[in-house]
């Protein structure tokens, strides 16, 4: 190969020399503007009549051709033979490769991949309708080890995928507002579009359009009901009651005939009179033994426990939320790496029909292009199938419009970093969680249910008042009224035991709730320290994931050189871009499951919740 160039050099600096005697002679410009522009030498050569300058122009214009192909083909000798193909293997001299085809794989179009490096980004163009396509925000270098001086409640990261400001939501997105709805017809049920949402929509749907959320809202509304009903009992109760009656003799038989003292005194018997009469009554129960304060506190428990349970109830939403749209996008993104693992599958088909067509191929590298094929198309079905059903998830679960399924608008990026230690996030989570709120809730419900159960063997002391009137008609009489005031003592003396055993099982159902708060306490540390884990590894698989992308990528552009050179196989062609495949994908799933362990971090401390 060294003789070879010098060889192709000396031939060269023959030919200029030749060219520049002719220079010389004819007293034209330079040999570089006879390089530059060859009608220049045309035009000289018509200024010239001599024959013997005719033919050394000539010659000379031949030669420096001959020695400019000559250069050029000793450049891409020379170049050919740095690149590394091969253990140190050269192609040899002469030999003159192909164009290389610019596919849609994984290579090309990196701007628009929104899990591109920095690195990779930095060197191409970026798009100007969309925002760069690669992680939005810097990758945190680690996650904090050192405690910091006073813990604060997590903040959602300030990006695209958690922004807090109301998003612009279509109306056609609702469902229908009557929940005992049923489609009945296959139309009412057809899918006739897809809506891209970005996440901080969906969140606002969820919230909007949750079933679980609306049945946690309808509990609160039920126990301020029971609320208002246990403070009912502090007021005194007022009835009012009133009636006519009317009374008759003889319907059936025929009226006696008047009596001899009746005939004297001209007095007869009136057989059908009507009656009206009324009360007002007015009772307190004065004294209950505390039956009635045990009545209100628990009922004001249980309003606290429903409302902690609501706020569960949202929390859980947003990190379902979350985790259903973080899968869709990995669906598309799977959808979109095995698309371009088809795309690089035919054309490595290509290349092998052309090796085979030329005469350099072999069949057997041709089937196992054609297999590689079908294999890529196979796992793109299988993608394209994974896609629908996580639509169809998280359209189900923020509960949409039955004829929409929905996008996810968001490029796969990086949601933020944790900025808390482990021994801060677990004492947050202690502090924040709605969970153990609600066990020292329910320890406090089985607790006045105790003394409510207890309050029965105690005394009951009540007032009452009331105040009557009657009045009989076509009796010559007025009416007639009264009025009477009286207290009542009440107290069980023999209940067979009811009240003390049903005062033994809140005492057991306080024990259970103590019990499901240590335990709720140690699962929660151990959600913390999971999700404070995963965040470690996944940001670390980041950056591996990055560096190997770019190597397989590498990797796929030599293996296509070394196959187009001859001097690979088809094989290594396969084995590369099932690399790159592999690569591609491991990257995305290193950002959502980092995306995944965020928001999971994020729910154990009850983020944005304060108390």
């Amino acid at each position: 190969m060294k003789q070879q160039h010098l060889f192709l050099v000396r031939n060269f600096c023959s030919s200029l020399a030749v060219a520049l005697l002719a220079t010389e002679l004819i007293k034209i410009e330079p040999a570089p503007a006879i390089a530059s522009e060859t009608p220049s030498v045309d035009s000289a050569i018509a200024m010239k009549s001599e024959p013997s300058k005719t033919q050394s122009i000539k010659a000379t214009k031949q030669g420096y051709l001959q020695a400019k192909s000559s250069f050029r083909h000793s450049q891409a000798s020379v170049l050919l033979s740095k690149q590394e193909i091969g253990s140190r293997e050269s192609v040899g001299a002469g030999f003159q490769t192909r164009p290389y085809e610019s596919r849609e794989s994984v290579g090309a179009g990196l701007e628009t991949r929104p899990y591109e490096s920095q690195k990779l980004r930095a060197k191409e163009t970026k798009s100007s309708n969309r925002q760069p396509s690669t992680v939005n925000h810097q990758l945190p270098t680690t996650v904090s080890q050192q405690p910091t001086t006073k813990p604060k409640p997590a903040q959602p990261p300030a990006n695209s995928q958690l922004n807090d400001r109301k998003a612009q939501i279509p109306s056609y997105l609702n469902p229908n507002p009557n929940p005992l709805r049923f489609p009945t017809k296959p139309e009412e049920v057809q899918v006739v579009g897809a809506q891209p949402i970005t996440f901080q929509q969906a969140l606002d749907l969820a919230q909007r359009n949750s079933t679980q959320l609306r049945e946690a809202r309808l509990n609160v509304q039920r126990s301020q009901a029971q609320l208002r009903q246990a403070l009912a009992a502090e007021y005194p109760r007022l009835n009012l009651g009133a009636g006519v009656t009317n009374t008759g003799n003889n319907i059936f038989s025929e009226e006696p005939e008047p009596s001899f003292l009746q005939q004297l005194t001209g007095s007869q018997t009136d057989t059908n009179n009507t009656r009206v009469t009324g009360n007002l009554s007015l009772s307190y129960d004065l004294f209950t033994s505390g039956l009635r304060p045990a009545n209100i506190r628990a009922a004001e428990e249980q309003l606290r426990f429903n409302q902690l349970d609501l706020e569960r109830t949202q929390e859980e939403l947003r990190l379902n939320v979350a985790n259903d749209y973080y899968e869709l996008q990995r669906a598309d993104e799977n959808v979109r790496i095995q698309r371009s693992s088809v795309n690089n599958a035919q054309a490595s088909l290509r290349d092998a029909q052309a090796l085979e067509q030329a005469g350099v191929g072999t069949r057997f590298a041709v089937l196992q292009a054609q297999v590689q094929l079908a294999q890529a198309t196979q796992r793109l079905t299988d993608a394209l199938s994974q896609q629908r059903i996580a639509r169809r998830q998280i359209a189900t679960r923020i509960n949409l419009n039955d004829s929409i399924v929905v996008t996810a608008a968001d490029p796969v990026a990086v949601a933020g970093q944790w900025n808390f230690s482990l021994e801060d996030s677990i004492v947050l989570a202690f502090r924040n969680r709605a969970e153990l709120e609600q066990q020292l809730a329910q320890r406090n419900i089985n607790e006045q249910q105790r003394r409510a159960a207890l309050a029965q063997l105690g005394p009951q002391i009540s007032l009452a008042a009331q105040y009557n009137l009657n009045d009989t008609f076509d009796d010559g009489t007025n009416f007639q009224d009264g009025y009477s005031l009286g207290g009542n003592l009440n107290l069980s003396l023999f209940d067979g035991g009811e009240a003390r055993a049903r005062a033994r099982q809140e005492e057991a159902d306080i024990a259970i709730a103590e019990t499901n708060f240590a335990g709720q306490r140690n699962q929660i540390r151990f959600e913390v320290e999971q999700a404070f884990s995963q965040l470690q590894s996944n940001l670390e698989n980041i950056q591996t994931t990055s560096v190997a992308l770019e190597q397989s990528r590498e990797a796929l552009r030599l293996a296509r050189l070394r196959f187009q050179a001859g001097v690979g196989t088809q094989t290594e062609v396969i084995d590369a871009e099932d690399d790159l495949t592999q690569a591609e994908g491991d990257r995305v799933n290193a950002i959502l499951n980092y995306n995944r362990a965020l928001a999971q971090i994020q729910r154990s401390i009850s983020s944005g919740q304060q108390r």
